[in-house]
């Protein structure tokens, strides 16, 4: 590997990975495995296993309906409040459904608020003033989560390009919100459709319409899939209650805003998420930010004292608390949103690969095992490696960042012995085209290893 890295223009000293024999912890390949270093979304294998063990699989998080005021003569008299708590599975589609509940038990009027209560986490809105992790805000995995995540405050689009024309349908409808495309269409592969994006304009008019003119060049013959978060969160759940409660043939006159759900209010509608044994495969399989750090935000939610404390303070002490309690060091890790979609997050090779290995003996290890991409299969990892001796071989998480790329798993080898895999790849040049083929390099070398005793001393691959 040293002239791989050597080819590649990286120097030994941005690398750092340890290779552990799993059934008896023997180390058979150590670098800098004690540095802490930029682990992206590896990093989202610790937070998984801390909340399978900390919350149990069968966790759910929820989303409430509930009145503040008594329901006469299809009319409520009193506010209609929505309560987030760590539901990630929370779309417009269960909105409406609990809308649906409620025209069910005759309400046809609100003669009150809307009240959007974000309060289960704090502070409610951590996206406020926070700054640019960078110049794409707009995508998904930008989204900074709270406790309600409605919907994700995604606005989908899908886009066909015929001939010179542009047509776009938009999804969830939002109450006085238009979104038009307005494109230039180029000569462009259809896969690389990304390349001439530009983030949409949003314009308001005085009547308190809204217009998201979605910008850039666009090939032509093609089609795509996305989706954009533009609107602010409050504004969105305002509009998307006005759209869905008006289609349900409801009449509301009051006011939107952001407050604690009041003390007598009731539950008319609930809804609940997947169990976390399948939320924690959208962490590790596709990677999801938002998902990730609303995990990590529900275990500090979820965790006892500390009040005074906000809520990702509160789960960094659960994580590591429960690092303690299998005795592994916690010096070099810094932790921010659980997720790895962070520049201050570090951890070291050594620690990771220890939270690994203490994965293979968890109550839980089957459901965190099976939410590991598979080599050559799904996932992160599902082009990767494919006919190689590693492909079906081995489960791993990765992780990609500007200067930052990196894996965590598990690889089997030739003989039937499994391996805990852990490297990381800190330099400015570690882009996926130059740091990946040495990173599936790592791993086809473990999977290719045979059976023998351990070393005297850990090997060293460079």
């Amino acid at each position: 590997m040293r002239s791989a890295l050597k080819a590649a223009g990286l120097p030994e000293d941005s690398v750092g990975a340890v290779v552990i024999r799993a059934r008896d912890g023997a180390a058979v390949l150590e670098h800098r495995s004690s540095e802490s270093l930029q682990p992206a979304s590896t990093l989202k294998s610790l937070t998984a296993l801390v909340a399978l063990e900390r919350l149990g699989p069968a966790y759910r998080g929820r989303t409430e309906l509930r009145a503040a005021g008594e329901a006469a003569d299809g009319v409520l008299r009193g506010s209609l409040v929505l309560r987030g708590l760590g539901n990630v599975d929370f779309d417009w589609r269960a909105f409406e459904r609990l809308l649906g509940a409620l025209r069910l038990q005759g309400v046809r009027e609100i003669d009150g608020d809307f009240i959007v209560d974000l309060s289960w986490f704090r502070p409610a809105r951590t996206d406020v003033g926070a700054p640019p992790f960078d110049e794409e805000l707009e995508f998904r995995y930008n989204v900074i989560p709270d406790a309600l995540l409605l919907n994700t405050y995604l606005i989908d689009l899908d886009i066909v390009a015929r001939g010179e024309t542009v047509r776009m349908i938009t999804s969830p409808a939002l109450e006085g919100v238009s979104v038009v495309p307005d494109f230039t269409l180029v000569a462009r592969d259809c896969g690389d459709w990304e390349d001439g994006w530009k983030i949409p304009a949003v314009s308001a008019s005085a009547d308190g319409a809204v217009t998201i003119k979605v910008r850039g060049e666009f090939p032509r013959e093609c089609t795509a899939t996305t989706a954009i978060n533009v609107i602010d969160r409050i504004a969105f759940a305002d509009r998307l209650f006005r759209s869905l409660w008006k289609h349900m043939g409801g009449t509301f006159r009051g006011r939107t805003r952001e407050a604690a759900a009041p003390a007598d209010s009731r539950i008319v509608a609930e809804h609940v998420s997947r169990p976390l044994s399948q939320v924690v495969i959208d962490v590790n399989k596709r990677s999801d930010n938002p998902i990730t750090r609303v995990v990590y935000l529900t275990l500090g939610a979820r965790s006892e004292g500390g009040e005074d404390l906000d809520t990702a303070r509160r789960a960094e002490r659960e994580v590591r608390r429960w690092l303690v309690e299998r005795n592994i060091g916690t010096r070099g890790l810094v932790l921010d949103n659980g997720s790895g979609l962070s520049r201050s997050e570090r951890i070291t090779p050594a620690q990771l690969a220890a939270v690994l290995r203490a994965g293979l003996t968890s109550p839980w290890a089957p459901e965190f095992l099976a939410s590991f991409p598979i080599v050559g299969v799904d996932g992160g990892m599902r082009s990767r490696l494919k006919g190689t001796a590693a492909a079906a071989q081995g489960r791993i998480k990765t992780g990609t960042l500007r200067d930052v790329s990196a894996v965590a798993g598990y690889v089997k080898d030739e003989a039937g012995d499994t391996h805990v895999v852990v490297a990381m790849i800190n330099h400015p040049l570690a882009d996926r085209r130059v740091a990946r083929p040495i990173l599936d390099m790592l791993i086809e070398w473990v999977a290719r290893r045979g059976s023998r005793e351990p070393d005297p001393a850990p090997a060293r691959a460079y």
